[in-house]
């Protein structure tokens, strides 16, 4: 173990572990309706009729593209009107439980020098009629009965133009390789040599797709337990990891690392370059609506599975507010969850990566 560390410790010196940049793409928090009093909003929305629950279904957008919304013949929207509203969006949990998602063998594009205990591949698969390539592990040796432990591996904002499959996370990936554990981290589409166009992993469903396929061929893989999958997500892979939870319930378990995890009307205030202005406050039609299309508000839903969190103090890409923010939801939501602070740490968990690796490998061998 501790030739292990040494070496996870000197390739992220060597920048194999340097991953994450800010993320400048557009979020799902621009808000679909002005700021405006009850008596303006009553003008706005559509379907002041008698039922007051959005049982009819209104238009998705008003004029200008606006998105309207029903309320009561007192202009108040309902929660059920306001709920009609978020699962028309694409991005939303309810609309990403409507698709299916097949996946698909595990096609072998190029062999890779192996690891010390693992063999390494670029591999592809299909996702929504696309192929996407990603990295593959897999231990030698004779499996456990039922097959390896598999993550899925989902990594941070990267500009897709600089994206390749086999640099970045190498530290990473290889820490769970050599602990026994198939790995599969996704480019994602638009990123590398994968299909499709990058539209970034907040407001378009895409990315959270193709993590999904990710783990649904894994699931066919014979050398795999299906009932034993896992995800570990870092940044931007934070947010696709906790939707991808809520959507698929065969993912048993969960390791964020520096997550852009706070619930969206916090991400709509809270989240802004060093320096940059301060974002206008909410107001509450607003605030409810970005509160409801977050993944946060429906945590209940992953009915007991774990979640462990790690953040640095000093990160100045992802405020370690969001995994303050997330873990006192998942709390309040009943659901376990283990979270650690590093003290002056960065995004990447630099000063404290040997720490963080041991305590997400052991949190995976407790819990799949």
């Amino acid at each position: 173990m501790r030739g292990l560390l040494r070496l996870v410790v000197l390739l992220a010196v060597l920048g194999a572990g340097s991953v994450a940049l800010f993320q400048p793409q557009r979020l799902p928090f621009a808000v679909p309706w002005d700021a405006v009093s009850v008596e303006g909003l009553r003008d706005r929305v559509v379907g002041l009729g008698n039922s007051g629950a959005g049982e009819t279904t209104p238009p998705p957008t008003g004029e200008a593209g606006r998105t309207t919304i029903q309320s009561d013949p007192f202009g108040r929207v309902t929660d059920a009107a306001l709920q009609a509203a978020v699962a028309r969006q694409p991005i939303s949990i309810a609309a990403l439980r409507t698709r299916t998602y097949p996946g698909s063998a595990l096609t072998v594009v190029r062999t890779l020098a192996a690891g010390s205990n693992y063999t390494r591949q670029v591999v592809s698969y299909q996702s929504d009629n696309l192929t996407i390539y990603a990295l593959l592990t897999v231990p030698r040796g004779t499996p456990p009965e039922g097959g390896w432990p598999a993550i899925v591996f989902n990594h941070g904002y990267i500009p897709p133009a600089e994206y390749r499959t086999t640099e970045r996370y190498v530290a990473y990936q290889d820490a769970f390789a050599r602990a026994g554990y198939v790995t599969l981290k996704s480019d994602y589409r638009g990123h590398g040599s994968s299909q499709g166009t990058a539209l970034g992993g907040y407001d378009d469903p895409g990315y959270t797709i193709d993590v999904l396929n990710a783990a649904a061929s894994l699931k066919k893989d014979a050398r795999v337990n299906a009932r034993r999958l896992g995800m570990w997500g870092h940044s931007m892979g934070g947010q696709l990891t906790l939707r991808a939870m809520l959507v698929d319930p065969d993912i048993r378990a969960a390791s964020m690392w520096a997550g852009v995890v706070a619930s969206y009307d916090v991400l709509a205030t809270d989240w802004r370059a060093e320096g940059a202005e301060a974002r206008p406050a909410l107001d509450p039609l607003n605030r409810r609506y970005l509160r409801a299309l977050s993944p946060n508000a429906s945590l209940k839903e992953l009915r007991g599975r774990p979640i462990q969190l790690h953040h640095g103090t000093a990160d100045k890409d992802v405020p370690y507010s969001f995994q303050k923010n997330l873990a006192d939801d998942l709390r309040a939501a009943g659901q376990p969850v283990v979270a650690y602070r590093y003290v002056g740490d960065n995004h990447n968990l630099s000063g404290s990566l040997r720490t963080a690796l041991n305590r997400s490998v052991a949190f995976f061998k407790s819990n799949l």
